[in-house]
């Protein structure tokens, strides 16, 4: 708290989503950076690795504040048939 404001921090999570072969979702956190430009420079330079190079529009990048809660709706387990 910064003269009586509450400074709220954004952090930026790369992650890479993608169906395998399976049909099932294959998701990868990347990483987690201080800054949209941190993350797609992150998003730059991992597109060229193995695997990610076959996927290169599978990236996704979210913004979440720190201290907040971001899942607040509770689940449903779902059964998937083989």
């Amino acid at each position: 708290m910064i003269d009586g404001q509450t400074i709220m921090k954004t952090v930026f999570v790369l992650w890479h989503t993608y169906k395998s072969a399976g049909e099932e979702d294959e998701s990868k956190l990347i990483g987690i950076y201080e800054s949209q430009d941190a993350a797609e420079r992150a998003e730059e330079r991992t597109r060229k690795l193995r695997g990610f190079i076959d996927h290169p529009e599978d990236f996704i990048i979210d913004a979440y504040e720190v201290g907040k809660d971001q899942w607040t709706g509770g689940f449903v387990r779902m059964k998937h048939e083989k």
